[in-house]
């Protein structure tokens, strides 16, 4: 028997905010991973990142609300009903509305009826990135579909899915992996099998950056010339951007700085709205979404990164964000705050500065001093360089999947 194909589940595809997982597919592609990517719904964002048109990879969208196409839902649920798996999937779907009973659940369900029953025979294992609604589909679909399936899980995911549905996710699963330790710590404590979920930092593909440390300019915020600080990331809570916006409105009025955001989400206008209440209208540049090579442009201008990451009402969190690998890589010092991974990326006072979430003073303190101070902003950018290259390289995690999923896809003997 032949190698077959993974289908890879996700939420949307492509997506802006998802690269880490589109340069995944990417590189698993260049490592001779046949993959079917399975979208639960179509791409709302304007622009594709550049890895996206590497990918040669098929995609089978869902219906996104089973109300937009009947007919073919109705033609996977008649599939579903005449399959022998069909009594414990639906026993399994069931016991899960006993515990939250919603119009969500029953989307999941049609969903992934749609999904096993248009599945081509040659994929063999179904690989699910997050652990909430994807999962939830990927799960029934290979209940229905007599397949095994493994999964990725990465921050929302995990912190705001109640423990019950987890602890049921992960007893199913065959194997699986998370990008930082605090996720592994939590997911392998709700797991009777802790040790088939493995830490595996998804990293970054260092093609396009340059190759060696850029000195820092010797802007100080006390010329005509600002002292540019950048931002990329969505607009949303956990972000922490209202936190960052009233640390600039900290410093001093006689310093020269200007801080430009990219990405776009739900708080855009409130922010915006903030920014100008805090008297920092002209000090601000929000670009919103942009093409990847406009994102690279404005951070090679940059001289520091910042991210104000925090943990939201909802326990949603950052896991291991892309972004601050990205920047490092450009040799940007990095001001982010003590969330999930972030310790694991920004070792404080050698590649960047960690201050505690929603420390708005703390914040503002760390700005002040790399805004003032170019030889340190050097020092901490080469030291960034140099251990991101060290330590967060893609390729030890993508051989890591290379070997898992060649394991799974054996013929069985």
């Amino acid at each position: 028997m032949e190698s077959g194909r993974i289908a890879v589940v996700v939420k949307g595809y492509p997506r802006l905010s998802e690269t880490f997982i589109a340069q995944e597919i990417y590189g698993l592609q260049e490592r001779g991973v046949e993959q079917l990517i399975v979208a639960l719904r179509h791409p709302y964002d304007p622009y594709v990142h550049d890895v996206h048109k590497k990918i040669t990879a098929g995609v089978l969208y869902l219906t996104e609300y089973l109300k937009d196409d009947p007919p073919r839902v109705k033609r996977a649920l008649d599939w579903a009903k005449r399959q022998p798996t069909y009594a414990a999937a639906r026993a399994c779907f069931e016991n899960d509305l006993k515990h939250k009973r919603n119009a969500e659940r029953f989307r999941r369900w049609g969903q992934a009826c749609v999904m096993a029953h248009e599945l081509p025979a040659d994929v063999i294992w179904i690989h699910t990135h997050y652990l909430h609604s994807p999962c939830t589909v990927a799960r029934y679909a290979a209940m229905l579909s007599g397949r095994k399936w493994s999964f990725s899980a990465h921050a929302k995911d995990i912190w705001t899915t109640e423990r019950w549905e987890l602890e049921t996710k992960l007893a199913d699963a065959d194997w699986g992996v998370t990008c930082t330790k605090a996720n592994l710590a939590y997911l392998q404590s709700l797991c009777a099998e802790p040790d088939k979920i493995s830490l595996v930092y998804h990293g970054l593909d260092f093609c396009g950056f340059p190759e060696a440390p850029r000195p820092a300019t010797l802007r100080d915020g006390t010329g005509k010339d600002s002292v540019q600080i950048i931002s990329v990331g969505r607009l949303v809570d956990k972000k922490g951007y209202d936190t960052l916006l009233r640390a600039f409105s900290e410093l001093s009025k006689e310093l020269n700085w200007h801080f430009t955001h990219i990405g776009g989400g739900e708080l855009s206008q409130s922010l915006e709205d903030l920014g100008k209440h805090l008297g920092l209208e002209d000090r601000i540049s929000w670009l919103g979404p942009q093409p990847r090579a406009r994102v690279l442009d404005e951070m090679q201008q940059a001289d520091i990164f910042a991210l104000a990451c925090r943990v939201s009402k909802s326990g949603d969190r950052d896991g291991l964000p892309n972004v601050v690998m990205e920047a490092q890589a450009m040799s940007l010092p990095c001001i982010s705050t003590e969330v999930s991974a972030l310790p694991e990326i920004i070792e404080n006072g050698e590649t960047g500065v960690l201050c505690p979430p929603e420390d708005v003073s703390s914040l503002s303190e760390a700005l002040h001093s790399l805004i003032t101070q170019p030889a340190e902003r050097d020092r901490l950018g080469s030291n960034a360089f140099r251990s991101v290259h060290e330590r967060f390289s893609a390729s030890p995690g993508l051989d890591f999947l290379e070997e898992q999923f060649s394991r799974s896809l054996e013929p069985c003997s």
